[in-house]
Formats: C-alpha cells, sequence, structure tokens
C-alpha cells in the first residue's frame, strides 16, 4: 500500500487516469455504457486540454514538439466516439513519464551504484591499539585506518606492513577502473578509496581527507553527469516536423478517400511517437552508465553525441602520451661547478614548483646523499620556471630561454632521443644542464591507431616542449601536426582554428584546464591530474589508461547509434501501422494497443546501449615504447 501511495503522488496524473478506467469499468458493470461515455471523453478532453496549453507555451518559445499528434488523436477519438480509445491514448502519455523513469533508472545503475557505494565511515586505530568507527569525513591525513573483510575504503591510503598477509592484500577496484579482477597490494603501495578490501583485514596511513580522495572526485563528477540533460530535444526535434506532417498527411487521405471520419482517429493513435520522446534519453542514459562502468565519467549526453562525430583529437603531451614521471639520466656543470651542487641547488629551488618535474629533481638528490637548502625567498613563473634565493646566492632553473634572461651565457646542451635540457644559473652565470627523460606509454601509438579506426583520422600534439622533442614523438605514434613550445592561451589558439571537427582535446595538467575547455569535447587523465582539468573537461578518464580515449569515443558512437536506431524502429513501426489503419483494419482501440507495443520495443532496444559486463575486456593493446620524451615546463 505505502508503494502504491508513493507512486500515486509521484505521478499524480497517471494515477487519476487508473482510476477513471477502474471507475469505468464499475460503471459499465452496473449498466451505465453512457455514463462510461462522458466520463472517458470529458478526462480526455481535460488531458488534450493540458497538453494543447503546454503545447502552446513550446510553440511560443519557439519548439515545435510532438505533442500536436497526441492532442489531434485525443479529440479526434472522442469526436467518432471511440472514447476507450481516448483514454488508452490518455494513459500512454501519463504512463509515458513512469516508464521513462523506470528505463532511466535501470540506464543508469551504474552511475547509481557509484553514488550508492560512497564510503560512509572508517576505524581509526588508536595509539593503544584500540578501534574507534568515525565519520569518513571526519579522517584525516596520517591517520591509521583498520580495513576490514570486504569493506570499502574510505579515503586514500597506503598500504601498511602490519598484519598484512602473505601474498599482500586483495582490493576489488571495479567500481574505479572497471576491471573486474581483483588486484593485489603490498606494503607501501598506494590505495584508493571507493575499492572494496579482500578477505583479510590489513591496515592503510590515510594519504588523504574523504573530500581529496579519488572516490569523492568521482562521486562529484557522477552526481554533475546524473543531473545533466541529454540532447534529447534536439535529436527528436530533427524528426518531429517530419514525422507528424506525414501523419497528418496519412490521416487526412485516409479520411478524404473513405469518406469516413474514424478513419482519421485510427491512424492518429498509431501515430503517438513516443518512441522519439523516451527512447533518446535512455539511450543516452545507458552509453554514460556504461562509460562509468569503464572508468570513464561523460558529463551529459550531448558530450556523447559529440564524441560519436568527432574528427580530430589533440593530445597534450607530458602526462598524457607518456607517463609523466621523468628519470634523471645526466647532470652536466658547466666549469666552475660541480654535478653535486648543480643538482643540490636546483633541487633546493624546486622545492617550491608544483610541476610534476620538481618531484623527480628533489628525489634525485636525496637518492645522491644531497640534502635540500631552505629559501630565502622563491618564486614560480607557471609553465617557465622557478626563480629562488638560496644560501644567500639566486638560482634560476626551467626553460632555457627563461635562464637566459637571468644568464646570457647559457646554452642549449645536446640531447638525444627526445631528452629533456633543465638549464640552472646562480647569480647570473650559467651553472650548467639537468637532462631527465620520460618515456611513453605503452598503448599510447595503439590508441591513436584506434581513434583513427573509429573515424578520427585528424591528430596533433600541443605542448610546452621544444619542438625537437615533440616532433621526436609524432613520429614516434604518428601523428600528424605538431605545435610545440606552446603557452596555454597558444594551446587555446591552436585548438579553435582546427577546422576539422568536433575536436578532443586528452590532456592533465592544471595549464590543459584552458584548453580542455575551448576543445568541443575536454578529455581529462583524472586518475592523477589536477582538480582544475578534471573540473572543466567533459569526459574525465579515472584511470590511468590513455587507451580510455579511444574507448570513450566507440562508447559515444554505439550510444549514438543505439538511440538513432530506437527512433527509427518506432517511426518505421507506426508507419507501418499508419498505412494499414489507413484501410480501416486496425480498430482505434487495438491502434492504441499496438502503439503501447511500439514504444517498448523502441525502448528495450535503447537499453542496449548499456551495454554488457564484456565491455570490460575491450582494451588497446599495449606495444613496448622506449624513453622517447621530454617534460616541460
Amino acid at each position: 500500500m505505502a508503494w502504491i501511495l508513493r507512486n500515486a503522488r509521484r505521478y499524480p496524473l497517471l494515477a487519476t487516469t487508473l482510476l477513471v478506467a477502474v471507475l469505468g469499468i464499475v460503471l459499465w458493470a452496473g449498466g451505465w455504457p453512457s455514463a462510461v461515455q462522458w466520463l472517458f471523453s470529458g478526462f480526455a478532453l481535460v488531458v488534450a486540454a493540458m497538453q494543447a496549453y503546454e503545447m502552446v507555451r513550446d510553440i511560443m518559445r519557439g519548439h515545435w514538439g510532438l505533442d500536436i499528434l497526441a492532442v489531434t488523436a485525443i479529440v479526434a477519438t472522442v469526436l467518432v466516439n471511440e472514447y476507450v480509445a481516448s483514454l488508452v491514448i490518455v494513459l500512454m502519455l501519463t504512463g509515458g513519464e513512469a516508464l521513462e523513469d523506470y528505463a532511466a533508472g535501470r540506464a543508469k545503475r551504474e552511475l547509481n551504484a557509484l553514488l550508492e557505494k560512497s564510503p560512509q565511515s572508517a576505524h581509526r586505530v588508536l595509539p593503544d591499539g584500540s578501534i574507534e568507527e568515525i565519520p569518513a569525513t571526519a579522517v584525516a591525513v596520517g591517520d591509521t585506518l583498520l580495513l576490514r573483510p570486504a569493506e570499502i575504503v574510505p579515503v586514500d591510503g597506503v598500504l601498511l606492513g602490519e598484519e598484512l598477509p602473505e601474498g599482500g592484500g586483495a582490493f576489488d577496484e571495479s567500481s574505479l577502473t572497471g576491471e573486474s579482477m581483483p588486484v593485489q597490494r603490498f606494503a607501501g603501495d598506494g590505495v584508493l578509496s571507493g575499492a572494496v578490501n579482500g578477505q583479510a583485514a590489513v591496515q592503510i596511513r590515510a594519504s588523504a581527507t574523504a573530500e581529496n580522495s579519488q572516490y569523492q572526485r568521482i562521486v562529484a563528477l557522477v552526481a554533475e553527469a546524473s543531473e545533466s540533460k541529454a540532447p534529447v530535444v534536439r535529436l527528436a526535434d530533427r524528426y518531429a516536423v517530419p514525422f507528424t506532417l506525414f501523419a497528418l498527411a496519412v490521416a487526412g487521405a485516409a479520411w478524404a478517400i473513405s469518406g469516413d471520419p474514424v478513419r482519421f482517429a485510427e491512424v492518429l493513435v498509431v501515430a503517438t511517437p513516443c518512441p522519439l520522446l523516451i527512447a533518446a534519453p535512455v539511450a543516452f542514459m545507458g552509453g554514460m552508465s556504461r562509460a562509468a562502468r569503464n572508468g570513464v565519467i561523460v558529463k551529459g549526453g550531448g558530450v556523447l553525441e559529440q564524441l560519436s562525430r568527432a574528427r580530430t583529437v589533440v593530445f597534450d603531451k607530458t602526462g598524457t602520451l607518456t607517463h609523466g614521471t621523468p628519470s634523471l639520466a645526466e647532470v652536466r656543470p658547466e666549469p666552475g661547478f660541480t654535478a653535486d651542487e648543480v643538482l643540490v641547488l636546483a633541487a633546493s629551488a624546486e622545492q617550491y614548483s608544483s610541476h610534476v618535474l620538481a618531484a623527480s629533481i628533489m628525489q634525485a638528490a636525496r637518492d645522491r646523499g644531497l640534502t635540500l637548502l631552505p629559501a630565502e625567498t622563491a618564486r614560480e613563473v607557471a609553465t617557465h620556471g622557478v626563480v629562488a634565493r638560496i644560501d644567500g646566492r639566486t638560482v634560476t632553473i626551467g626553460k632555457l630561454g627563461f635562464v637566459r634572461d637571468a644568464a646570457p651565457d647559457a646554452l642549449a646542451t645536446p640531447l638525444s632521443g627526445g631528452q629533456l635540457s633543465i638549464a640552472v644559473a646562480v647569480d647570473g652565470r650559467f651553472a650548467g644542464s639537468i637532462v631527465a627523460s620520460d618515456s611513453l606509454r605503452e598503448n599510447a601509438a595503439a590508441t591513436v591507431r584506434e581513434l583513427a579506426r573509429l573515424g578520427v583520422r585528424e591528430s596533433m600534439i600541443l605542448t610546452g616542449d621544444a619542438w625537437p622533442t615533440a616532433e621526436h614523438v609524432a613520429a614516434q605514434l604518428d601523428i600528424t601536426r605538431v605545435r610545440a613550445e606552446c603557452l596555454p592561451e597558444d594551446k587555446v589558439t591552436a585548438v579553435r582554428e582546427i577546422t576539422a571537427r568536433p575536436v578532443i582535446m586528452v590532456g592533465d595538467g592544471v595549464n590543459d584546464a584552458p584548453v580542455l575547455a575551448a576543445a568541443d569535447v575536454g578529455i581529462a587523465m583524472g586518475a592523477r591530474g589536477s582538480t582544475a582539468a578534471s573540473e572543466s573537461a567533459d569526459v574525465v578518464i579515472m584511470v590511468d589508461d590513455i587507451s580510455r580515449a579511444a574507448r570513450a569515443v566507440y562508447i559515444g558512437q554505439d550510444t549514438m547509434r543505439i538511440a538513432l536506431q530506437s527512433i527509427w524502429i518506432g517511426i518505421a513501426f507506426s508507419v507501418v501501422l499508419m498505412l494499414i489503419a489507413a484501410f480501416g483494419v486496425i480498430p482505434a482501440t487495438v491502434g492504441a494497443g499496438l502503439q503501447e507495443v511500439v514504444d517498448l520495443v523502441a525502448i528495450l532496444n535503447a537499453l542496449r546501449a548499456i551495454g554488457s559486463r564484456r565491455d570490460r575486456a575491450w582494451s588497446v593493446p599495449a606495444a613496448p615504447a622506449p624513453p622517447v620524451t621530454e617534460l616541460a615546463r
């Protein structure tokens, strides 16, 4: 009873229609057929008037919808005394919202599952060894947390060795990565919030608060995606006017040729275009859910449509085509400086940099047993480098052009295989160069090929790196165009100048946020990329896997194909039924029932956009790649 009351409040017009139908049956059984006619006809005309009012408001806003067919069908059936058919049409219209909600709910199941699994509590280990249960939001960085068997990891953390079972801990990361097989983690490995612990209790040390953890970022993105609207109006409008005109023409011709106005009503009854209104949004919601299951958050159905038509892909280089974790190859000091001196001054200055390269330089210094020095003052110039006052000396580190402004004698150092040259100056004198290298992602080349196979044949690299390195990477990946030594505003300009559209931009850093927003579809490598990039992007890849960009395009194309297929299935069946009804073969009441069947067929087909669990096996093959890229400011 509670379920009935809840749904009656949610769908009042549908509940009223069902009550009218029940009352009509009672009146008919009591021998009051004329009362049934007046009841059904009057109620149907009231609903038609409500629909007509909304239709007029839409037309005044410049939107020609499909309601005119439904309103005309209701009025026509009432006028020719097909009042049972009138009520069936009303039931079809009022039940459409409930049917759409049910189908959309099934299509959104992966998105809803992510939201429902948001960690709520954590078990903190106190200094005396006791355990206290606290809200996940109360976890602080550095807290030791106990993970019980099958428990969701509440925050990002590092797995501890205490009580760790032999062979490490097993974690189900399917809600994060889309991979169904559990992964093994060992002491010191990072564990992401949202993963599910295996069958053994383990401990982690929190490395982030709940708000800044991976799963909460996913939940925020999913919530945004769930609230977005698919481009249903645009998609339906492409067919609304011609379908309406065709239906009215067939109905009018049937009436004119037969001389029977009932034919007009019978044709319009089977022309009610619910598949156009319901099937498309269900397909788009299913595609978004399917993408989430594959570790890709798509922020709206319109993004899927753009992905399906994409013709150009643009890549940032560092952290996108490459791993973004450079290793120090060599320190090349100038006369008067030692390698350790150059490295320690550079690393000390990089303590005040947000660039990903800074961590590698600092780690290389520590690995050599060098002690980093504090800075008296430090200033980072975004995308260029750092100027710091260390131990009474002014240290400048970064791009050659930037360092040359402080030390005119700075010279480029010979490089090979895409190595990076980081220039260092001390007190206005060139001190030397630090050479580092990064490696291509193993499946970067295969991803570019897969995108080309999917129709995204134009490719481009936009990077702040030097031209030789950028061209070297492009040659390795068969990318057709390159723009190097770009500032963030240069990247935006370059994307806007591309003529083969829609354009996909794939990036991961803070400096990629503007160009991700400027592209038709911005794809952020959000697994370890910046929050700014994720927020400005239309698609966020939640795992460190560039091949998911190709998977997003594939899902977009498949979703669009199924949405259009569902619409055409509905149109095709409706047209066949209209032509048959034009000859008086299908009574109006039967036609209304057949139209319901057409709706169900179209919606069930649209639900295919959800995909299957086999999607998780879809992958771009990896191929070993040598170190070929540099990491630029």
